[in-house]
């Protein structure tokens, strides 16, 4: 009793499997279902595309001029085979940018599929929200749907819009307890090449992870920083931007 007891506490504090219950010497058969469930959201989130229609319209009710890109990658298939296809942009959407109106200096927003799409079309939109009324004195540029994407294809995008800064808002890879989990990328100067060390990242934005409120707060505090200091990644650290829920 004591040990269903201490099991249940732990369980009440997080989503990770802990305090599992058994059968003589495996695991009981609810678990092992549970398991199986997670680990097929997890895999169809790997495999889901993204649903740039709905996004697009989404986005447009909020009167944001939105771009639609592919990276190299033919297909999800490829792209989960070649990961570095995924870090460039195919050359008719290098063309479409660079046929855009451009205006330097302005913050290119970028949101895409990843690894989970589904965190894409959960998330994007609500942490946008929470975040767009943050950004006095920013001027912002497109959003940019990209499929088929990985993180450093946000540099391309943001040196071919000539974007002062990005943020790559991206389904992160899937984890058990978490196949919907959305990460968030900001890139000062943007430029093809930029290392992960050059980049800041906010991790777990969903409701059961880190709330859009929060996300957006600490999103607008590393874009005001990265301005000041003219630098994103490591040599900017994260300052205390006295959230609340």
């Amino acid at each position: 009793m004591n040990d269903a007891l201490d099991r249940g506490r732990l369980r009440s504090y997080t989503s990770a499997r802990v305090g599992l219950r058994r059968a003589g010497t495996s695991l009981a058969t609810s678990e092992l279902l549970d398991l199986a469930q997670c680990l097929a959201e997890a895999r169809d989130a790997v495999h889901a595309e993204l649903s740039v229609v709905s996004l697009r319209a989404q986005l447009a009710e909020r009167g944001l001029r939105i771009f639609s890109v592919r990276s190299a990658a033919r297909d999800r298939a490829e792209y989960l085979r070649r990961p570095d296809l995924g870090r460039r942009l195919s050359p008719a959407s290098r063309t479409l940018l660079q046929e855009s109106e451009t205006h330097p200096g302005r913050l290119a927003i970028i949101v895409a599929d990843g690894l989970s799409a589904i965190a894409a079309e959960r998330h994007a939109v609500p942490v946008l929200d929470a975040l767009l009324p943050l950004l006095e004195g920013w001027r912002i540029g497109p959003v940019v749907i990209a499929e088929q994407a990985r993180v450093a294809v946000g540099d391309e995008i943001g040196e071919t819009l000539k974007a002062e800064a990005t943020l790559l808002l991206i389904g992160e890879r899937p984890g058990l307890s978490s196949p919907d989990s959305l990460g968030a990328y900001i890139t000062w100067a943007p430029k093809v090449g930029r290392s992960d060390a050059e980049r800041n990242c906010i991790s777990n934005i969903r409701p059961e992870g880190l709330s859009y409120a929060l996300a957006g707060g600490k999103i607008a505090g590393y874009l005001t920083q990265a301005r000041k200091f003219q630098l994103t990644g490591v040599a900017l650290k994260e300052v205390s931007f006295r959230l609340e829920e």
